[in-house]
């Protein structure tokens, strides 16, 4: 790999969004706003970002119909997570509970104690986690 003198790109770039395809964009925007308390910054009805009210990236959806839910833990022959969203909680049960509530499961696979993964309505797998106290 090849950098660019200075470690840095010629032109300035700024990492805007991350997006997760779904079935439905604005079904699952509306999970992760009702998860997260974003507020919708663009929605064209197949594609929707939520912008954090403190600003920063994104978090965008688009729809796609021929969406396969991914299987986590990864299985031989199974659409497989490419990517997650860890989101970092005061408190791993209260998190839990409010992701349950919006409309996410808890994965039967459960790595580490002072994490919980879940899934959205739409089967991408996030981490609710908790920092290790001092």
């Amino acid at each position: 790999m090849t950098v660019p003198a200075g470690g840095r790109p010629a032109v300035p770039l700024r990492l805007d969004a991350t997006t997760l395809d779904a079935p439905d964009a604005r079904e699952l925007a509306s999970f992760y706003m009702a998860l997260l308390g974003w507020e919708v910054d663009y929605d064209d009805g197949q594609w929707v970002k939520l912008r954090a009210p403190g600003g920063g990236a994104t978090l965008a959806f688009q729809s796609e119909p021929l969406h396969r839910r991914p299987v986590w833990p990864t299985e031989p022959d199974a659409p497989a997570m490419t990517a997650h969203l860890d989101i970092e909680a005061g408190d791993l049960a209260t998190a839990e509970a409010h992701a349950l509530a919006c409309g996410a499961t808890t994965a039967a696979y459960q790595p580490q104690d002072s994490v919980r993964v879940m899934l959205d309505p739409a089967g991408h797998p996030f981490c609710l986690w908790t920092r290790p106290p001092n």
